[in-house]
């Protein structure tokens, strides 16, 4: 009586709609009127308390069960029926579902009948109660049970069971009434006489279970995030992602697939639990957590085996049967899929709209803890790249506070100041690498400019830190010193630096008053040490302002380019070829000169005609004034074509096409260079005759083939050179265009590869002095793209071909006649006049038979 007036005043004071309304009437209460209402107040939320330590006992779903299976077993006792079943509704789902016992000690298995199916499904579908008397004479009796558990059924009392006598909560169903008779009206009757009162169990007690499992299911969420956030690790996260997963949706497996292009991958423990191992498959729509990745869907299926996407050779490999599959989309904050989770067989039935929910929220929080994690992974990937990168770059680079103080400073610096890279200078007993370890940590936390002494880099790095100005400084000097203290080698830095030329002055002679400061600390000042070894570099110095996302300056960084090696073999290889074929040489390293190496290229010598009788009434200052105006037009022209310079003999120069790099075509370049020196000659005297000048002739000599290339000489004075057959034979070229009056004169190895690209005209097949095999030579005539030939040219050449055709057959006379009509072409041609001397000889003194047409050069 206590609790129905205590319900009727908690429902009227919660009906209050007005602010103040329950202090109004509380306030005009006698005081045993106001005791009366706190003892009901009290009596009612004592009810809420069991209510809720109801809903929070974990055997509420235990306790569902056992009151089925009693009120099961009593409704058969009492309408004397063989077997009895009781059918849950789910309205969610629109099924029937109850569990039933296997065998005893066996656990109960669950079945679930969709609404409308069977006629159980038909009872609950239509809330009419159904009285068979013969099950196997109604369409809607399933034999399949019977046929596969051997069991007969004969009669059937299938009811409702109303809670409210309108929604139906459960369906009871009788099989076979004992003693051989069906089940009659006085049945049905005696049934409704109690069943509206276990309705209304079966409805309060379905409703307890409903709250339990939420409020479960919001501690399993609650116990995922927080899972969730106590790790930042990727694998853990998954790990833990999957543990949570399947004890929050009561699920036997599951998996978190992760987006990565076009794939998706997980980890997953081995079979013996020892290791994580890796899975991946194709991100497409033709498996299930494809196309939820794909589509961002949600896959809710009930059965997998009957959804094509379904693969079963897992099942098949393993033994393994999949029922029930949920699979949702996992997005990040962008609302962008970053994977899918895929939970496998629901441990009762199949995955419901309330577990889809549940999972929509975990699989939110799951979203934010990945993005976290991955983004955590991130910043150490890229800690890690930018620390490697640091340590590999060949320059040296360190980063400093915003107080000008050391943060990072890579091994190129270490090495740079005087730290040993290799083993042959450290102390016996101590790693290089534990030496290399104290100098990092005697050398970070100091101010730069005292550890790096370089003229005016503490008002550089200032500046850079308080107005993010880049400042480039090319060829600084830096100059340090190492010395051993206690069995350590410590880097020096002296207090004051003397210097002479831009070189230190020999300390043996000059350290009696020196001071330096010990690892650049300023109040660490020592006197000269014996045995002190001074370090001088030339640098490039780069200073830049480390910044923030919003454009603050955080820090400096300052970059010291080594340029010690470089400015020497510079200065030395700009004299000899292009400043951009010279970088590419020095990007090569020292090497790539210093080492003989064997090489395909084109030689090209080139010489002044008439030298001697040229300069004979020049005065010498005249004679340099002349060669330096030649020679720097012509070397142009060799630097042009990507030739390098290789000495001048006098009043000749060498070049050679394909050294110390390798060109393609280095024949055709060489014949570029030619004709390139043969344009500039041509303007070269227009400005000498224009200054009453004499005019200079030259002759140049090309052949292409391999020669040994590399640094030669003593080690007071080596040169970069080649040598072989190919420089001595350009030589000799060089001196055979003086017999046939030509400028240009190349061998057949040149012409060969360029034999598309030129017009020549073959002079002779001659044997040079010293060699003994002989080898054809030619005029170079002109390039085919630049120079057209006009047709008394093209006539002189085929008549001249026509006749060293008919002389290297020995046919003198015809040749004789054709030679003779070519010199009336041109008269002045020494070629033309060298082959009509050779036939005049040969046909008062024939050669042998055998002989070849060689003719063997006797001078140089």
């Amino acid at each position: 009586m206590a609790q129905s007036s205590a319900d009727s005043t908690l429902a009227r004071l919660s009906q209050g709609t007005m602010p103040g309304r329950l202090k109004a009437q509380v306030r005009h209460l006698s005081k045993p009127r106001f005791i009366e209402l706190l003892e009901l107040i009290i009596q009612e939320f004592e009810y809420f308390l069991k209510a809720i330590n109801l809903i929070n006992n974990q055997s509420l779903e235990t306790l569902l069960e056992e009151l089925l299976e009693a009120f099961t077993l009593k409704i058969g006792q009492i309408l004397q029926a063989d077997r009895t079943t009781i059918f849950i509704v789910d309205e969610e789902n629109q099924e029937l579902w109850s569990k039933i016992a296997q065998g005893a000690g066996e656990k109960a298995v669950e079945i679930r009948i969709p609404m409308g199916k069977g006629i159980a499904g038909y009872v609950a579908e239509t809330r009419k109660t159904l009285n068979i008397p013969s099950a196997y004479d109604d369409p809607r009796f399933n034999r399949a049970t019977d046929e596969e558990t051997g069991y007969h059924t004969k009669n059937i009392l299938c009811m409702p069971i109303f809670s409210d006598g309108v929604n139906v909560v459960a369906v009871v169903q009788l099989l076979n009434k004992i003693g051989g008779n069906r089940f009659t009206l006085q049945d049905e009757k005696e049934f409704e006489s109690f069943a509206r009162s276990i309705g209304v169990l079966l409805e309060s007690c379905n409703s307890f279970y409903t709250a339990a499992r939420t409020q479960k299911g919001l501690n399993a969420l609650l116990n995922a995030i927080s899972s969730l956030e106590q790790s930042l690790e990727l694998e853990v996260t998954l790990q833990s992602v999957m543990a949570e997963a399947r004890k929050l949706m009561q699920a036997d497996r599951s998996t978190l697939w992760l987006m990565d292009g076009n794939q998706l991958w997980s980890k997953v423990q081995s079979a013996d639990g020892t290791e994580l191992m890796e899975l991946r498959q194709a991100n497409d729509k033709d498996s299930i957590v494809g196309y939820v990745a794909s589509t961002g869907e949600t896959l809710n299926i009930p059965d997998a085996y009957k959804d094509s996407r379904f693969n079963r050779s897992a099942d098949e490999r393993t033994g393994y049967r999949t029922h029930s599959i949920l699979c949702m989309p996992v997005f990040n904050s962008s609302g962008k899929i970053m994977g899918v989770t895929q939970l496998i067989n629901k441990m009762q039935g199949a995955f419901t709209r309330s577990d889809e929910s549940f999972m929509r929220a975990f699989n939110t929080q799951a979203g934010i803890a990945l993005e976290n994690a991955q983004l955590f992974e991130n910043v150490l990937v890229e800690k890690q790249y930018q620390k490697d990168i640091l340590q590999s770059l060949s320059d040296a680079v360190i980063s400093t506070d915003m107080g000008g103080r050391i943060v990072t400073i890579n091994e190129t610096a270490l090495s740079l100041l005087g730290c040993p890279m290799d083993e042959s200078v450290i102390v016996e007993g101590e790693s290089l690498e534990a030496l290399q370890k104290t100098w990092e940590e005697k050398l970070i936390g100091r101010l730069l400019w005292e550890v790096v002494p370089i003229e005016n880099l503490r008002s550089r790095l200032a500046d850079s830190l308080e107005f993010g100005t880049h400042q480039y400084v090319p060829e600084q000097t830096l100059q340090v010193a190492l010395t051993t203290v206690k069995d350590q080698l410590v880097m020096l830095v002296p207090a004051e630096i003397r210097r002479k030329s831009s070189t230190f002055i020999p300390r043996e002679h000059d350290d009696t008053n020196q001071t330096y400061y010990l690892w650049g600390q300023r109040s660490d000042a020592i006197n000269a040490y014996e045995n002190v070894h001074h370090l001088e570099h030339s640098i490039n110095l780069t200073v830049n302002p480390l910044t923030d996302p919003g454009g603050g300056v955080r820090g400096g960084l300052v970059v010291l380019e080594d340029i010690s090696q470089e400015k020497r073999m510079k200065t030395t290889l700009y004299r000899y070829m292009t400043p951009s074929v010279a970088d590419q040489v020095m990007a090569l390293g020292e090497d790539s000169l210093m080492v003989g190496k064997r090489r395909d290229v084109t030689v090209l010598f080139s010489d002044i005609r008439g030298y001697t009788t040229l300069t004979e009434r020049l005065e010498a200052s005249q004679v340099v004034s002349m060669l330096n105006e030649y020679f720097e037009t012509m070397v142009e022209a060799v630097f042009n074509h990507q030739g390098t310079l290789d000495k001048f003999i006098g009043d000749a120069l060498m070049a050679v096409f394909g050294a110390p790099l390798p060109l393609e075509n280095h024949g055709w370049s060489a014949v570029e260079a030619a004709l390139d020196m043969r344009e500039r000659l041509v303007h070269f005297n227009r400005s000498r005759q224009a200054n009453s000048q004499p005019k200079i002739n030259i002759g140049i000599g090309l052949s292409s083939g391999e020669v040994v290339s590399g640094n030669i000489g003593s080690r007071r004075k080596m040169e970069y050179t080649v040598i072989g057959d190919g420089v001595n034979l350009s030589s000799r070229l060089e001196g055979v265009t003086k017999q046939y009056g030509c400028d240009i004169v190349m061998s057949e190895h040149t012409y060969a590869r360029c034999r598309d690209l030129v017009w020549v005209r073959e002079l002779d097949l001659t044997r040079v002095k010293g060699k003994t095999k002989p080898v054809k030579i030619y005029e170079l005539i002109g390039s085919r793209q630049n120079h057209q030939l006009d047709q008394a040219t093209q006539d002189f050449l085929d008549l001249y071909k026509q006749a060293r055709k008919a002389y290297t057959s020995q046919k003198f006379t015809r040749a004789l006649d054709l030679f003779t009509r070519a010199k009336v072409m041109r008269p002045q041609d020494k070629a033309v006049s060298v082959h009509i001397a050779r036939i005049h000889s040969y046909l008062e003194n024939p050669p042998p038979a055998d002989w070849d047409g060689v003719y063997v050069m006797t001078t140089k």
